[in-house]
């Protein structure tokens, strides 16, 4: 299921499915079972890629589109992995008119993924996020939890350097 760039291949394992079925099992006859079952299969997993979600709607009944449709619409859902190194991009105003959206754009470039997307050896992620509440240091990104301020393009290379 994975031919485009910067998708990672699924790799679940057999006791993540385990933990899958007997999650649907517990939880699929209770009315509006969907949400718990997709937030347990995300802990179990990380996220919800199409594999996962097609399991939800064969043992549940529910159709994939619908299941789909929940999984995107809610922001506590991610379709795909997260890297070790979640980047994110403050794309607020502060830090949008300081020059984030060029950060992203060179990250985008420099990693060969697009926002939403981790690269394919499972290292980094990249998302836009909308405020960190650092504006003072504005343009600011975040890998896991630490915060990069008062960045231009020219500081990516070194701040990718430290988690190579």
């Amino acid at each position: 299921m994975c031919s485009k760039k910067g998708c990672v291949p699924f790799k679940g394992t057999k006791e993540q499915e385990k933990a899958l079925l007997e999650v649907i099992a517990e939880l699929k006859d209770q009315k509006g079972a969907l949400m718990p079952i997709l937030q347990k299969a995300q802990d179990i997993y990380g996220y919800l890629p199409i594999e996962v979600q097609t399991i939800i709607s064969n043992e549940t009944g529910i159709p994939l589109e619908k299941i789909y449709g929940v999984a995107t619409f809610y922001a506590q859902f991610a379709l795909n992995p997260k890297g070790k190194y979640r980047i994110s991009v403050c794309l607020g105003t502060a830090c949008y008119v300081k020059g984030s959206g060029d950060l992203f754009d060179s990250l985008q470039e420099k990693l060969g993924i697009k926002g939403g997307e981790c690269t394919p050896d499972g290292k980094f992620s990249l998302d836009a996020c909308r405020c960190v509440g650092a504006c003072g240091l504005a343009p600011v990104i975040m890998v896991n939890d630490d915060v990069y301020g008062r960045l231009t393009v020219d500081d990516l290379d070194d701040i990718l350097a430290k988690y190579e």
